[in-house]
C-alpha cells in the first residue's frame, strides 16, 4: 500500500503494515510520545515489523526531521491498553506522534530545539486539519498511567501550550508536605480522584491512594507539576489538579 504523506511537513517515509480502519469516527485526540529506544532509526525500524505489533503515525527525530508511517486516516497501533474520559479505544481517536527519545530506562534526555520546533509545526498542521480540541492533546502517560511515562516532565508541555497546542495551567509552587502516600486514604483522596476523573483520567472513586492512583497522580505531575514527580497527593499537587480541573471545563477559544 503507497503512502501519500498527510502533510508536506513529511521528509520521509517509511510505511509500517501495522494499521487497520478506525473504528467510529475520525480522529479526535492527539496522542504524544517518546521512543524510549537508542535511536530514532531504531524505533523506525521496530515500528514498521508486522512482528512488533506497535505502530504510530509519525516520528520525529532528533534532527528534526517527520518521517510518517501510517496515513492519518488509518487507525495506528501506538496508544495500546488505555483511556481517556471512558473511550478505551485511543487509536481509532488519535493520531500518534513518536518523538524520539531514549526515555527513563536509557537516560532521559531533554528535547532538542530542533525536534521541538518540527513537533511544534507538526501538531499545528495535524490541529488545522483535524476537529482536535485543546483539552484532549495528551501524552501517552496520560491516557496509560501504569504502564506508561512518557513524553515525561521534561516535555514542554507549557511551550506547546503558548502557540495553540494543548493547555497548560501554571502549577503552583511545589509544596514541601508530604502529602499522601500509597495506602493513605479518606475525603481529601477521594475528592482528588473525583477531580482527576472529571478531567479525562481512567479512575474511579475509592478514597484510597491505590495503585491505580498514585500513578494518575503520578502521570499528572509529569504533565502539569513537573517540579516534584513522586506520586503522593500533597497541597501543591492538589492546587494543580483544582486548577487544570477549571481550566478542562472552561471554553476553549
Amino acid at each position: 500500500m503507497t503512502l501519500a504523506p498527510d502533510t508536506p511537513l513529511v521528509g520521509a517515509v517509511h510505511p509500517s503494515p501495522n494499521h487497520e480502519p478506525r473504528r467510529g469516527g475520525p480522529a479526535d485526540m492527539l496522542l504524544l510520545h517518546y521512543t524510549g529506544v537508542a535511536t530514532a532509526a531504531a524505533a523506525i525500524d521496530w515500528l514498521s515489523r508486522p512482528e512488533s505489533k506497535v505502530s504510530c503515525h509519525y516520528v520525529v527525530d532528533e534532527d528534526g526531521l517527520v518521517t510518517q508511517m501510517v496515513a492519518e486516516g488509518r487507525r495506528a497501533w501506538h496508544a495500546g491498553v488505555a483511556v481517556w474520559a471512558g473511550e478505551t479505544d485511543i487509536n481509532s481517536r488519535s493520531i500518534g506522534i513518536e518523538i524520539h527519545n531514549p526515555g527513563h530506562g536509557l537516560g532521559y534526555a531533554e528535547f532538542p530545539k530542533a525536534q521541538m520546533k518540527a513537533v511544534v509545526a507538526l501538531c499545528r498542521d495535524i490541529l488545522a486539519r483535524n476537529a482536535i480540541p485543546a483539552d484532549r492533546v495528551l501524552g501517552h502517560s496520560d491516557v496509560a498511567p501504569l504502564r506508561k511515562a512518557d513524553p515525561g516532565e521534561k516535555f514542554p508541555w507549557a511551550s506547546l501550550a503558548e502557540v495553540g497546542i494543548g493547555l497548560w495551567v501554571d502549577p503552583p509552587e511545589a509544596a514541601d508536605d508530604v502529602g499522601y502516600g500509597l495506602g493513605a486514604g479518606g475525603p481529601v483522596v477521594a475528592a482528588a480522584q473525583d477531580a482527576l476523573a472529571a478531567i479525562g483520567y481512567g479512575l474511579v472513586r475509592t478514597g484510597e491512594m491505590d495503585p491505580l492512583t498514585v500513578a494518575v497522580v503520578t502521570a499528572f505531575q509529569r504533565r502539569f507539576r513537573p517540579a516534584r514527580v513522586d506520586g503522593r497527593l500533597d497541597t501543591g499537587t492538589r492546587a494543580a489538579i483544582a486548577n487544570v480541573l477549571v481550566r478542562f471545563r472552561a471554553p476553549v477559544a
